[in-house]
């Protein structure tokens, strides 16, 4: 019984602070613009920020302990917390060297904790159905986070006009609330599932052919998706022509229609082809960026980028599913730290990427991102013959 209300109360902090995820990172492009800083800029800080993540990731799945994870994760909600109120007297301000740092560590705790909540949760229990319960918190509640947002940005609450820095500051008190959940959460006993902490996981990955191969799709994957939209929040109010209300509300809504198709597609529309699959994924989404690019067309331009979104959450059962649940039970933990520093790598280098293009013209960060889905649609094909081939 305390095992499921200790993991019913770290899921109520994930709900909070992902409310405050939400809320807060999709105006902080808007902010740093508010702020002078331009696209090249905001990218550039952003993915020095995420490759700082990498290593900080790297550090916590080497250093910390899983009996220490509850306070590590402490410690970085309050760091998190002390930071967003530096930001948000910065507001406004000249010191450009100081936002630039603060924004670095608020991209570094906000990976940090994302990264160990779910290892924190399985040192009370672990199993699929938790594993599902802690994404859609994180998902659902990023939503609620981005509809509080959407709903509060530019209208005026007791004569007070809602800005972003307005919108930080609701997202403080969130994180705060998430802060106060996690604080109250008795002291964790480990399970007696404890994963192995000695384990080679590198050594796993790189004597299995296919496992290594979908390491190598998932970072050119993310570099391919951060460089079409990296920057999506500028990108829809600048080259688009979006207010930041409409902005959010779009996303929202296609967010959540992108969840709904998800899970039609695993329940119903999954195609026993595997090939034809990754075409439907990804072959339409490449031909519909390198469209956009030889049309230099606004609209043709939103229609592509509103197809990645809506299909960004369908066949993952296909798509990633089928590689992650190949890993033995002991090797899980210590992967989804892999996965992570590698797609926060791909990240990291998509988004400055994307800065570049954006300087150019919306047409070439589509069409960059085409060019890297060239690739990433070979290796997909190839992970599907060499499975097929193993099961022969």
């Amino acid at each position: 019984m305390n095992k499921i209300k200790n993991e019913n109360q770290i899921l109520i902090m994930l709900a909070f602070f992902s409310i405050s995820i939400g809320l807060w990172e999709n105006f902080r492009q808007l902010w740093l613009e508010s702020n002078k800083f331009s696209p090249v800029d905001i990218s550039t800080i952003i993915s020095i920020g995420t490759f700082v993540s990498v290593v900080g990731i790297i550090f916590v799945g080497k250093y910390i302990k899983l009996e220490k994870l509850k306070t590590f994760v402490i410690c970085s909600l309050i760091m998190k917390f002390l930071n967003l109120f530096l930001l948000l007297s910065l507001n406004n301000s000249t010191n450009i060297l100081l936002i630039n740092i603060s924004i670095i560590i608020d991209v570094l705790t906000g990976y940090l904790v994302t990264t160990s909540i779910y290892p924190l949760i399985t040192t009370i229990v672990k199993n699929d159905k938790v594993y599902s319960k802690r994404k859609l918190t994180e998902y659902l509640f990023k939503d609620v986070g981005i509809l509080i947002g959407g709903l509060l940005i530019g209208k005026k609450v007791l004569g007070v006009l809602i800005n972003y820095n307005l919108c930080l500051f609701i997202s403080i008190i969130f994180l705060g609330i998430a802060i106060i959940v996690i604080l109250n959460i008795p002291s964790i006993k480990l399970s007696e599932n404890k994963q192995k902490e000695d384990v080679q996981i590198l050594k796993y990955i790189l004597k299995n052919k296919i496992q290594a191969m979908y390491i190598v799709y998932s970072l050119i994957g993310a570099i391919a998706f951060s460089t079409a939209l990296g920057l999506k929040m500028i990108t829809f109010t600048n080259y688009l022509n979006f207010t930041d209300r409409d902005a959010t509300n779009y996303f929202l809504i296609v967010g959540l229609i992108a969840d709904g198709i998800g899970i039609l597609a695993l329940k119903y529309l999954t195609p026993k082809n595997d090939y034809i699959t990754i075409t439907i994924k990804f072959g339409i989404r490449f031909l519909a960026y390198a469209i956009a690019f030889f049309a230099n067309n606004t609209i043709i331009a939103l229609i592509a980028i509103t197809w990645s979104l809506l299909i960004s959450t369908a066949y993952e059962n296909v798509t990633d599913g089928c590689y992650i649940n190949r890993i033995s039970a002991e090797y899980q933990l210590r992967y989804t730290n892999i996965r992570y520093v590698v797609n926060c790598l791909g990240g990291a280098i998509g988004v400055y990427l994307c800065g570049i293009m954006y300087e150019i013209g919306l047409k070439y960060m589509l069409g960059l991102s085409a060019v890297f889905m060239i690739f990433q649609i070979g290796i997909a094909y190839y992970l599907i013959y060499l499975r097929k081939k193993e099961s022969v």
